[in-house]
């Protein structure tokens, strides 16, 4: 199966986009970032400092190689991996009963309890990073393909920031309903 390269290299811009967002609030608040890591409890406490800077540079390096094309592939399958390897994290703890821990997805002041909506969120994250990973039809991009192609990751990208906004306010909204 090949995809039309528009949707390819949209899906790996728009991941590209989130994979970075996510790396600067680790980046800007690394303390912060240790805490959370050390609340899922699923690392040993000498590792925390460790992986609390090997995420972030991980996480770098993956938006670049998502938006390089020869490394695209690489790219995308490695980000399906560590965003399913956050989903799982959330998992354990949900199972867990440990609802009440941030999960670690935005920065400071958005901070956000562990749910079942940000599970199927990472689900469909890691899809669109399968899905570019596939290989796409060899055809030129010309000016309307590279149009597209913004507008497309610009779409996505608005779309992930107002489904992350009802999802970081839902607490509020049901607090406010006195749910």
């Amino acid at each position: 199966m090949t995809l039309y390269p528009v949707f390819t290299l949209a899906l790996s811009a728009i991941l590209a986009v989130i994979l970075l967002s996510a790396a600067m609030h680790k980046l800007r608040a690394p303390q912060r970032f240790r805490r959370q890591l050390d609340d899922y409890a699923l690392l040993p406490p000498g590792s925390l400092r460790v992986v609390a800077r090997i995420v972030p540079a991980l996480e770098i390096a993956l938006a670049i190689l998502l938006l390089i094309p020869a490394l695209r592939v690489v790219g995308a399958l490695g980000t399906a991996l560590l965003l399913g390897g956050y989903a799982g994290a959330m998992a354990i703890n949900l199972w867990r009963g440990r609802s009440d821990i941030d999960c670690g997805c935005s920065g400071p002041g958005m901070e956000r309890p562990l749910s079942a909506a940000l599970l199927w969120r990472n689900g469909l994250l890691v899809l669109m990073a399968l899905l570019a990973a596939l290989p796409a039809h060899q055809h030129p991009l010309g000016g309307f393909d590279l149009f597209l192609i913004l507008a497309c990751s610009l779409v996505g990208l608005m779309i992930y920031t107002s489904v992350e906004g009802l999802l970081a306010n839902r607490p509020r909204l049901n607090a406010l309903q006195g749910k």
